[in-house]
């Protein structure tokens, strides 16, 4: 076999579903049945990980760091709340269209990043949020403002399944489209697409030598996570039927960028894990010290740069990584003696 072959194998064998990830799907059933009482906290769980598979998409894999991606959440939430208050509640279609209204402002966004470095892309990203969470402040007669739009009326699934007050019908909705969601995301990463992506973030300027239109994949990219983190924030609008000025906040992007930390950016996995911790972390550490669960979370995070860079998936495979590795230098020593 020859060394593009043998490439060409390995690549193909990493694209291949491990034990590991189907064990790790089959956790959100034992959940449903494990924790009845919690469906609501599980559907959070389910929406704000399909939020940091969004970020992760442009940050881990592109390089593009974002400080205003709840822009693309808030407004797919504000689509679902404008259909829902004018008897347009189908939740198949609120979620089309808040990932179509999302991904076309990331889009047209998109080319202001194209002009700058990590710093000024940065800004622009805050920057485009901010102007969003402005005109919704200012639209009073269209998003409520800060009042928000209570009421929104969500139809029942395919005309089936009503969402009920216990929330199980909204989770087992919230994880079948992010189920179905990361699997596009991860046949997208694994692709030539996806592995383009990664050499752009480890080197934009060599690129273009192998034939890769750089600004291209960057608009599709980014294009395309504004999209998805527009579906996030129409299942939060239809889970919740309601949709406040909170949802367009900066607070949304820190958190989300924090949840990458906590997880591991670039590894896909890592922003569902990273959301696992943190709304878990959230969950417990407020209530048992509702004044003072910063400080605790902040600790946390601190003792994950500190000790473990990656992330807590990053870590995990790092250390598998290097325990193969020793095992694998002992064998040779072992079969000498």
């Amino acid at each position: 076999m020859g060394p593009a072959q043998d490439s060409l194998a390995r690549f193909r064998a990493r694209t291949r579903w491990k034990p590991l990830e189907y064990i790790f799907w089959c956790l959100p059933i034992l959940a449903y049945f494990a924790f009845p009482g919690n469906y609501l906290l599980l559907t959070q769980i389910a929406i704000t990980g399909l939020f940091a598979v969004s970020l992760d998409l442009i940050f881990g894999y592109a390089g593009i760091i974002s400080l205003g991606h709840a822009a693309f959440f808030g407004v797919g939430a504000y689509t679902v709340g404008l259909l829902g208050s004018h008897g347009w509640g189908d939740p198949l279609l609120g979620l089309v269209l808040g990932a179509v209204f999302a991904g076309i402002i990331g889009f047209f966004s998109s080319f202001l990043l194209l002009r700058g470095n990590d710093l000024s892309r940065l800004m622009v990203t805050l920057g485009v949020a901010l102007m969003i969470y402005e005109l919704a402040n200012k639209l009073t007669n269209i998003t409520g403002g800060v009042d928000g739009m209570p009421g929104i009326e969500i139809k029942p699934i395919l005309g089936l399944f009503d969402f009920d007050l216990y929330g199980k019908t909204g989770y087992i909705y919230s994880v079948v489209v992010l189920f179905l969601l990361f699997w596009v995301a991860r046949r997208l990463v694994h692709s030539p697409f996806g592995q383009s992506l990664r050499g752009i973030r480890q080197n934009a300027l060599r690129m273009p030598a192998l034939g890769v239109p750089v600004n291209r994949r960057l608009v599709k990219i980014y294009t395309i996570g504004a999209a998805y983190a527009g579906v996030a924030g129409a299942l939060l609008a239809q889970t919740n039927q309601f949709v406040s000025l909170d949802v367009l906040g900066f607070q949304r992007s820190a958190d989300l960028l924090l949840i990458l930390i906590l997880g591991g950016a670039g590894h896909l996995y890592g922003g569902l894990i990273g959301a696992i911790a943190y709304v878990l972390l959230h969950y417990f550490l407020s209530d048992m010290n509702p004044e003072y669960w910063l400080f605790w979370l902040g600790l946390i995070l601190v003792l994950i740069v500190l000790f473990a860079r990656g992330g807590i998936l990053g870590t995990a495979k790092a250390w598998v990584r290097s325990s193969h590795q020793r095992a694998q230098s002992r064998n040779p020593t072992e079969m000498s003696q």
